[in-house]
């Protein structure tokens, strides 16, 4: 006889059957294992994403440190460099305020170094006359070639080299004997020719046809632009003297108001400063000062010709 089952239906509910010699497996630990494993794989992978992330944060960091250094420091140079070139700017005029000074302090133009003291930098300048160099726009083909001759070149070379300079500076399309246009240049693989006017700067002078390092470092310190006539016998040196008198045993004739001290003086003021955080800059300038201006209410003491960063 049956008994009634649990839900009295009147059948009974068959045994669980134990599987011989196995464990009971439930249903619901094996769930929670696979989400254990799951979730582990979750967190490794999030671990690495977080890792990733750091060393990106990291190196944006390292490359926007790296940058801003050196901004810093591009700024600091900067900033050195505009101190330095005001404080040479003020040296030039410091020097030009003293060369016009009547009193007994005035410095004279013999090119001695004068040390200055400035803010936030310090400046040594120095005045150069000028009026004693031979003038590479005004001075004879005569007068170019004994200078040449005077430092040292064979008369060829040296004829040769004062007919190219002045062919340099000559309106002329036709070249002197021995002489340079641009048809001499264009034979000897220049990419250029002369402009057929006045020199402008010095730097020129290196560009003219056979000239070299050698030549023009031992003729810089003779010659000079924007003079009135030939050189002053009384400031020029023994090798400019020694031209000169070879000039006019060659027929050079020099101007008669050599000498004048109404006439203006040309002269050069060098200034190298240097700031206090490490900037450098050195100012040339080339001024007309105009001596006896007292005879001429109207003239002004002095008048810039050039002004220009020099190198060193």
């Amino acid at each position: 006889m049956s008994r009634p089952g649990p839900d009295g239906s009147g059948a009974r509910s068959a045994p669980t059957r134990w599987g011989s010699g196995r464990s009971l497996q439930w249903p619901g630990r094996a769930r929670r294992g696979n989400l254990a494993r799951a979730a582990r794989r979750q967190d490794g992978f999030a671990l690495l994403i977080v890792l990733w992330t750091m060393s990106l944060l990291t190196l944006v960091g390292s490359v926007i440190t790296a940058a801003g250094r050196s901004e810093a420091r591009l700024a600091a140079n900067l900033r050195g460099a505009a101190v330095a070139e005001a404080a040479a700017d003020a040296a030039v005029f410091t020097a030009l305020f003293h060369l016009l000074d009547g009193s007994n302090a005035r410095w004279a133009a013999d090119g001695m170094a004068h040390p200055l003291r400035l803010s936030r930098a310090e400046a040594v300048v120095s005045i150069v006359d000028l009026s004693g160099r031979v003038d590479l726009n005004t001075a004879s083909l005569q007068l170019l070639g004994a200078l040449l001759r005077e430092t040292g070149l064979d008369q060829r070379t040296a004829s040769a080299l004062a007919a190219a300079i002045a062919d340099w500076r000559s309106p002329s399309r036709n070249p002197l004997p021995l002489g340079a246009k641009a048809g001499q240049y264009l034979a000897a693989g220049k990419p250029f020719g002369p402009p057929n006017e006045a020199f402008r700067t010095l730097d020129e002078l290196g560009l003219v046809l056979g000239m070299t390092p050698a030549i023009l470092a031992a003729l810089t310190p003779h010659v000079a632009l924007h003079l009135d006539g030939n050189p002053d016998p009384a400031q020029a040196d023994p090798l400019v003297l020694q031209a000169l008198a070879d000039a006019a045993a060659a027929g050079a004739a020099v101007p008669p108001d050599i000498g004048n001290t109404e006439t203006a003086v040309v002269v050069e003021i060098t200034a190298r400063a240097r700031s206090s955080d490490g900037g450098h800059y050195t100012r040339r300038a080339m001024l007309r000062v105009n001596a006896g201006s007292s005879s001429g209410a109207d003239r002004a003491p002095y008048e810039v010709i050039s002004w220009e960063r020099a190198n060193g």
